[in-house]
């Protein structure tokens, strides 16, 4: 989603519980600009050995899988499938999630997930079901800009479920949401916790035993929060690892977050403000630099 602020006019410190903010500043860990194909890439997830992406709102529901290592797009996969606001990509053993949920202006009433069967990197696009949720909390439609408690840009798969969180404007917390990803009937989403980050979620990624939230606040400063599972499948119960990794200015608008055994990859998109252009980048942080 593409995100303008006025950001030269304000300055405000947040301080969430007495967590401690570790600061680790990612532009050296860039691996390559990605492709001006991929210049509002939203979502990131491994699928075998090779990340897998797309645009956002306004562009075609086409998918990229690219090669880790350099960040070069390995193989391009048209959907047909119509793309209102993609944002989270998700997978399980046998189908890719594709999270059509932007909605950043708080309006929309037709949220919705695409699930598509694959197979060794073959999608069976013609097989797509889609599954419509809603949120019960929300009553108010009416369009606020940047200032709604019901976008939605991250999503992981985990117990069964697909777990959406949410992208809190108003509030600057998350929620986390909880699909029937066999419910092909209109549903409502099951709040299960909720966590005053301080920023804007973008993207989340789970990882052995652990959640990844990343995200940026409205002054374009950016951060990564990563959550320990506890025994009752709860992450929100524990204080976090929070760590700052730069301004937007600099290292571009991340939305973009996939894990495995060597670390955390991050993704950004095309990001402009009157000050320069920043290009959408692919970062790599190896797993002991955030022990």
């Amino acid at each position: 989603m593409r995100f303008r602020v006025l950001f030269m006019f304000v300055f405000c410190a947040n301080f969430v519980f007495a967590q401690q903010t570790d600061v680790f500043k990612i532009r050296s860990f860039k691996i390559a600009d990605l492709s001006d194909s991929l210049r509002e890439g939203s979502g990131l997830d491994f699928l075998g050995d090779q990340l897998l992406s797309f645009n956002d709102s306004g562009h075609s529901g086409d998918l990229f899988l690219l090669n880790p290592k350099d960040g070069k797009i390995e193989k391009f996969i048209p959907t047909q499938l119509p793309n209102r606001d993609w944002e989270a990509v998700t997978k399980d053993s046998t189908s890719v999630y594709i999270g059509d949920f932007g909605n950043n202006n708080g309006t929309r009433k037709d949220l919705k997930i695409y699930k598509i069967p694959y197979q060794d990197f073959d999608f069976k696009t013609d097989s797509t079901k889609v599954i419509s949720f809603q949120y019960p909390e929300q009553k108010d439609f009416i369009s606020n800009n940047l200032n709604t408690d019901f976008d939605a840009e991250a999503m992981i798969f985990y117990n069964q479920k697909i777990q959406i969180f949410t992208k809190e404007w108003a509030s600057r917390s998350v929620s986390r949401y909880e699909i029937d990803p066999d419910n092909f009937n209109s549903q409502e989403a099951t709040k299960i916790e909720s966590y005053n980050t301080g920023f804007v979620v973008t993207d989340a990624a789970y990882f052995e035993k652990k959640l990844y939230l990343v995200g940026y606040t409205k002054m374009t400063q950016v951060y990564l929060m990563i959550f320990d599972e506890s025994d009752n499948q709860m992450f929100f119960s524990k204080i976090p690892k929070k760590y700052h990794l730069g301004s937007a200015l600099s290292v571009g608008q991340i939305e973009g977050i996939a894990v495995n055994t060597e670390g955390v990859y991050l993704s950004s998109e095309l990001f402009k403000t009157p000050l320069g252009t920043v290009k959408p980048r692919l970062y790599f942080i190896p797993k002991e630099k955030l022990e």
